[in-house]
């Protein structure tokens, strides 16, 4: 009773945070003119930029495959995807407190995958992801610098960038502290998933696809919002689109709102203003990105109504035998490589 109380308290803040930062942005914003760019968005482009989006998702699943087949589970392309789809169903349509990560851990289960196995793979789809991630916002460093002037923003991307390589820098290497340190149970978990992890990109024989996966997913989400912004009207460039979005995926990446609404906004308005983008046509690019989210989603729920494992699913089960795998607070949160 409690743990749903906790659950229903974080899901209220969540929602609370995403309609206050949206009610916010739309107070400085002609809503006017809003509308005219949503309801005017050239058809095709949107098709297009859909269509981008779904093929993402076929390359989500190939680089979640090759994951588990490092770790011994035979994951064979269709059952993946279907897994992958119901998960964004989760992630992007439902209120619920029980998210895609747990989903996807709880089918593996149904298809007898180790529990430790599945907690691995889902972490480390996530990691490798965010790995991609930053290595696209370092790229682009150079590119930032030499064509945003603002340098409050600068400061903030740049931070923001070099976070994350610290970061991951750390976890990657955790195993080479002291083995009475690393002996500790707050902090083995941790090296035992980044030991996994540099396995996979440094050490694994599919290592140049995996990071290769990797950053192409964050490449087409940044063709999708280029599509996009040029159906709305918007002048956006290329080069600014592949530099300004990678930011716009790691802020949505936090999981302190619901699927990302309100930070996807915020981020995507104050990033795209850096490339001149007015901040009506910035909102309308984020919210159309948003309503391709549920729309594929929507084909993810779809497929969960024909899927066998419906009949047995319980919410409480799934969450708790996430909550209870070792390791799983590693993959919480939003999906960073996709959606954003």
């Amino acid at each position: 009773m409690q743990s749903r109380f906790k659950q229903a308290a974080l899901f209220s803040l969540k929602l609370l945070l995403s309609v206050g930062v949206l009610v916010y942005i739309a107070r400085g914003l002609d809503l006017r003119q809003l509308r005219d760019h949503l309801v005017s968005v050239d058809p095709f482009l949107f098709v297009l930029a859909l269509a981008l989006i779904l093929l993402q998702t076929f390359v989500l699943n190939g680089r979640w495959e090759l994951i588990m087949r490092a770790l011994g589970v035979s994951l064979d392309w269709l059952a993946g995807w279907r897994i992958l789809m119901i998960s964004l169903w989760f992630n992007q349509v439902l209120p619920s407190s029980v998210g895609g990560d747990a989903v996807r851990i709880w089918l593996l289960r149904q298809r007898s995958v180790q529990l430790s196995k599945a907690v691995k793979g889902v972490a480390a789809d996530r990691f490798t992801a965010l790995i991609g991630l930053i290595a696209l916002m370092v790229a682009g460093l150079p590119f930032l610098l030499s064509r945003v002037s603002n340098q409050a923003a600068l400061l903030a991307i740049g931070g923001l960038t070099l976070a994350g390589v610290a970061g991951t820098v750390v976890l990657l290497t955790l195993d080479r502290l002291p083995k009475r340190l690393i002996a500790l149970p707050a902090i083995a978990s941790f090296v035992r998933f980044g030991t996994l992890v540099r396995f996979l990109l440094l050490q694994s024989e599919h290592r140049g696809l995996l990071f290769g996966s990797a950053l192409l997913i964050h490449l087409v989400t940044a063709a999708a919002c280029y599509v996009l912004a040029r159906g709305v009207g918007a002048q956006l460039s290329v080069v600014d689109a592949g530099i300004l979005i990678p930011p716009v995926v790691l802020l949505t990446a936090v999981p302190i709102s619901i699927s990302g609404w309100g930070v996807r906004e915020g981020a995507m308005v104050a990033c795209l203003g850096l490339a001149g983008v007015p901040s009506e046509q910035a909102l309308s690019v984020s919210l159309l990105l948003g309503a391709i989210s549920v729309i594929i989603g929507l084909v993810g729920g779809v497929i969960w109504l024909a899927s066998p494992e419906r009949g047995s699913y319980s919410a409480d089960k799934a969450a708790k035998a996430a909550e209870e795998a070792p390791g799983f607070a590693l993959g919480q949160g939003k999906e960073v490589s996709s959606h954003p």
